[in-house]
């Protein structure tokens, strides 16, 4: 066996840090017909992983998946990723709309073991500040297990519009259904736990 020695305080940081915040699983699913098909470029995986790559200072695995708008189809890859992946959050991008087509929630609702009210609540009120009809999302939020599941628009602008304004409450909700402890930078979102919740 052998031992390399690094003379660097950067490594040593780098290293610090990456051993002291738990990993974390994000499961991503973006729900698109036109998507799925090629017709065009999936934007909805992209803008989550970059907002989390900004925000969060756990080291992050992601399972992507990009699939049409099928009620079965969606519940069973949100499945696969609470029980087999294991991912601690899972956020699902579009189909949360009145269209005949969008049955993200109904997927999501069907899978869930806990339905999460505020989360819906809240996003709608985070959408409204900008646009009029976000009154027409039905967005939702479950726990299944040990898993968080999220439905988030489908557009990058709203996406990160959403997050920024629910993720604060976000790591405390995976702490309680026995997630991973999640830490965001000081300069992106202010992460609220309880006192007696905080990592001494």
């Amino acid at each position: 066996m052998r031992f390399i020695l690094i003379n660097s305080e950067a490594f040593a940081i780098l290293l610090s840090d990456h051993m002291t915040h738990d990993s974390v699983r994000i499961g991503l699913v973006s729900i698109s017909d036109r998507a799925s098909q090629g017709v065009y470029e999936d934007q909805g995986v992209p803008a989550l992983q970059a907002w989390f790559g900004e925000t969060l200072e756990n080291p992050v695995e992601y399972v992507a998946r990009l699939i049409p708008d099928e009620q079965p189809q969606i519940e069973s890859t949100l499945i696969e990723l609470a029980d087999t992946a294991r991912c601690a959050l899972v956020l699902t991008t579009g189909g949360t709309g009145p269209a005949p087509r969008d049955v993200t929630p109904e997927a999501t609702l069907a899978v869930a073991h806990k339905v999460l009210p505020g989360f819906g609540e809240a996003m709608r009120a985070v959408s409204l500040k900008y646009v009029p009809t976000a009154i027409l999302s039905r967005q939702v939020g479950v726990t299944r297990g040990g898993c968080l599941i999220l439905n988030l628009p489908g557009q990058p602008k709203a996406i990160k519009e959403t997050l920024d304004g629910i993720f604060a409450a976000v790591p405390y909700c995976i702490d309680l259904i026995g997630g991973p402890y999640l830490e965001a930078r000081p300069e992106t979102v202010t992460v609220f736990r309880p006192k007696s919740a905080l990592r001494k």
